[in-house]
């Protein structure tokens, strides 16, 4: 199958005019550059003709004047300046920023003749991304603008053949380069070895240095999350070397938003419908609702008392609260009548140091620190596990006959997790493969899914098949657990954007997928409905982060999107109540998008809506305006 790109949304189209209208009055033209024409001495008394590039004609005060003009259009603070060539578009996750900014370039070229384009990513992960978009774009632009002549390429610094090739080709050339690749450069030529190659002189580019072939293009430089690519003085005089004509700054969460152009932020996507509602399904209160909840925190000597937590009945709902309780109180009073605290009256308070606890009527006691009635944490991980595949099942039995394949993604702690080695280095299933396929076999043993598994004949080789890791191997190919952001992630990354559309067939039997670290960013796939986080510890990976593996709009088995809330909901299975879940998110969407939720502000009138585990729409936030 394949993917099918629209080409006429309305809010990708305002994005791109956003950009394209910058240069309104441009002249379409080229120019053919040598080293010692660049006037900003980044290249110095070279003579020899590198290469073609951009050039452009419009004075500060032309291009002002329509940058105001846009962000006017769009909304938005006008600049009151020109104080740099950098250009912000905020685009939320999943909404087609890359799709977005590939478009802009044709664009610009139809429209102004420039040729020569620079794509900075931050990380192998992103890098891989915008490679298999511009793979599974290609014939789709092509068809737009007239079949145009273009080539693209990874930067590598094996083959420097194609950075002459990007210099001296008269067609439009992009360059996919991460920020690493580019970063250290050295003036220093007793360092020079330090250096990465891009800026070394090199025999196979006639003594020059590729980086002088790259800036005598002028290139328009794209910036992919640039509050990760140029945030270090480093970086951003690493992007300097590129000589670029301007920087085109795309993200969903900009740290600085230099004269920003065009804005789509979370609460417009999810206004628009252009992005999946998000439900949260708590594991651990729900499924330990039925047991007498008890944690001691601490004695008091005078009066003596103890505070404790408890699971209370609140406007219908179980809440967990700490409360202070005294000789002879009822739980069972002090929780609104929750049936499970019944025989739950304190007996004694026992106060001495080290030996602190308390003790119920009915024989219970909870030593200080301790809790009893909670579930540990295999056990919380192993009901989130099993919520996932009967969530993923729902879906199933509600997508697929509309032709649209469901896949779930576990975001895990440790690679040993889910495949472990033994002494002679044998690959064997973890805990996590292991309870995930002993409750798989029992959930699609249930009445309800018979429709699904009708076919099935050895439900043993089936299970094997429908759940695979993205885990980074070390040389001896044995799986570790990484960053995700250094070289031994590059099969993994290749593998996992290669088997984007293959993951979207039915022809695939692959519907559950477990990664420790390499799906964190830059990869994304439209039917990814469920998102379950087994994390020990507190995850490093941010809220926003997980979710947006999951946001973008469903396709069907054409390529199609199918858009609808009633077909897009994704579906976080948290190890966190519902409001902690939300408080989290909240407050990382205030520090992200620079907004207060509850605080009426010049530009944001919005509210964040989100499901609680009952089905309830709940809101972050104020009126919209």
């Amino acid at each position: 199958m394949k993917i099918q790109f629209e080409s006429n949304l309305e809010y990708q189209d305002q994005a791109i005019s956003a950009i394209v209208d910058i240069f309104e009055g441009q002249e379409v033209c080229q120019s053919n550059f040598s080293v010692s024409r660049m006037t900003d001495n980044i290249l110095h008394s070279v003579h020899n003709e590198l290469g073609i590039g951009n050039r452009l004609e419009l004075l500060d005060d032309e291009l002002l004047a329509n940058i105001q003009k846009i962000q006017l259009r769009n909304g938005l603070g006008a600049s009151k300046k020109l104080e740099s060539m950098d250009f912000s578009v905020e685009m939320e996750t999943g909404t087609g920023k890359t799709y977005v900014y590939l478009k802009s370039i044709f664009e610009l070229n139809r429209k102004y003749g420039f040729t020569k384009f620079i794509i900075v990513v931050p990380s192998i992960a992103i890098k891989e991304g915008t490679k298999k978009t511009l793979d599974i774009t290609s014939e789709h632009f092509k068809a737009i603008f007239d079949n145009v002549n273009y080539d693209y390429f990874i930067y590598d610094s094996s083959n420097l053949e194609q950075v002459r090739d990007f210099a001296t080709s008269s067609d439009i050339r992009i360059m996919v380069i991460n920020i690493d690749a580019f970063r250290k450069s050295f003036t220093d030529p007793s360092k020079d070895t330090k250096a990465n190659i891009i800026h070394r002189n090199n025999d196979r580019l006639s003594g020059l240095k590729p980086i002088e072939f790259i800036s005598s293009t002028n290139p328009i430089v794209i910036i992919d999350e640039p509050q990760s690519v140029d945030n270090t003085p480093k970086a951003q005089e690493a992007i300097k070397t590129l000589n670029p004509l301007c920087r085109l700054r795309y993200s969903a969460t900009h740290v600085n938003a230099y004269n920003l152009m065009y804005k789509l932020d979370s609460i417009d996507a999810y206004d628009k419908k252009l992005v999946k509602q998000i439900e949260v399904a708590n594991v651990k209160l729900s499924e330990s609702a039925n047991n007498a909840y008890v944690k001691l925190l601490s004695v008091k000597a005078t009066p003596r008392s103890a505070q404790i937590e408890i699971d209370i009945n609140q406007s219908g709902k179980t809440v967990r609260k700490v409360i202070t309780i005294k000789d002879g109180e009822d739980l069972y009073e002090l929780s609104n009548g929750r049936d499970i605290y019944r025989n739950f009256t304190v007996n004694d308070i026992y106060i001495e140091k080290g030996k602190e606890f308390i003790e119920f009527t009915n024989g219970t006691s909870v030593d200080i620190g301790q809790a009893i009635g909670d579930l540990d944490s295999d056990s919380i991980k192993r009901l989130q596990i099993r919520r996932t595949i009967e969530e993923h099942l729902n879906k199933e039995k509600l997508l697929n006959p509309q032709g649209i394949k469901v896949l779930s993604l576990f975001f895990i702690d440790r690679v040993a997790n889910y495949r472990e080695y033994d002494s002679e280095g044998n690959a064997q299933k973890g805990k996590y493969a292991k309870w995930f396929e002993e409750e798989y076999k029992q959930i699609i043993k249930q009445r309800a899914y018979e429709d699904l598994f009708k076919s099935i004949k050895d439900l043993d080789t089936e299970v094997e098949k429908i759940h695979n890791g993205y885990f980074s191997s070390d040389k001896k190919g044995v799986l570790k657990d990484s960053t995700g952001n250094n070289a031994d992630d590059e099969d993994t990354f290749n593998l996992i954007m290669k088997d984007k559309e293959k993951l979207l067939s039915f022809e695939s039997q692959l519907r559950f997928i477990f990664s420790h670290s390499a799906l964190k960013e830059g990869w994304d796939n439209p039917n990814v409905f469920q998102i379950c986080t087994l994390n020990e510890t507190n995850s490093t990976i941010k809220k926003r982060q997980e979710i947006g593996r999951g946001l973008r709009i469903c396709v069907n088995q054409e390529g199609e999107r199918v858009y609808g809330f009633e077909n897009n909901t994704l579906t976080v299975m948290a190890n966190e109540s519902y409001e902690e879940f939300a408080k989290s998110l909240q407050s990382e969407i205030e520090s992200e998008e620079g907004i207060k939720f509850g605080v009426i502000q010049e530009h944001f009138f919005a509210n964040l809506p989100i499901k609680n585990d009952a089905g309830e729409m709940h809101y972050l936030g104020f009126e919209k305006k």
